[in-house]
């Protein structure tokens, strides 16, 4: 049990650290609330359940000893996230009418499941932290499985937390097309400053 507590410790600073899952949940509940927020989190949960079955597979070893693999699915989180920036920044240009409820705040599940399958940040957490708390001499499988729920719920547990707090900060009693627009620009602010710190990291 003192090993998954020390895990849970080491991986708690990671996930309030800013990074690709938190910029896009914090873009969701910006463009709609907090109940958006909450869903990108049970995708972005989802997205590193598929990691999790890769641990205990063991196919993580087989992207890590292959830095070309790991860097063709580093490009593709970095391209998704520009790609979802792109689109929110673009709409502030747009002379369509905008309404509360946006297209681009719908699936958030979706969205929020690829931005985790593609997050270099989680894939460092698995590939590289996460094995150093298995005990090789006993079942590797069911170890690595524990601990990639631990991170799982804490990863739930803070962010629909977040959501809750991101909510506060940016609801508005009444929202306009321009102040939908301002929020619409932020959002994707938000994810292309995710994707810049991702390439210079």
């Amino acid at each position: 049990m003192s090993v998954f507590a020390l895990f849970a410790l080491t991986v708690i600073p990671l996930i309030f650290t800013p990074g690709p899952d938190m910029l896009f949940i914090l873009s969701q509940v910006m463009g709609k609330d907090a109940k958006a927020g909450m869903m990108a989190t049970i995708g972005i949960c989802s997205g590193y359940l598929v990691h999790s079955i890769l641990v205990a597979l063991g196919i993580a070893a087989i992207i890590v000893s292959f830095p070309v693999l790991f860097e063709t699915i580093r490009w593709l989180g970095i391209a998704y996230l520009l790609y979802l920036s792109v689109h929110l920044i673009g709409s502030v240009f747009s002379n369509k009418k905008l309404s509360v409820e946006k297209k681009s705040a719908s699936n958030p599940i979706k969205k929020g499941f690829f931005t985790a399958l593609l997050n270099p940040k989680g894939m460092l957490i698995y590939f590289a932290i996460l094995p150093q708390f298995i005990d090789q001499s006993t079942n590797t499988v069911t170890q690595g499985l524990i601990l990639s729920f631990i991170f799982i719920g804490l990863i739930f547990v803070v962010y629909c937390s977040l959501s809750l707090v991101f909510e506060r900060i940016t609801q508005n009693t009444q929202m306009d097309e321009r102040k939908q627009k301002w929020i619409d620009g932020g959002s994707g602010g938000l994810l292309m400053l995710a994707a810049t710190w991702l390439i210079i990291n």
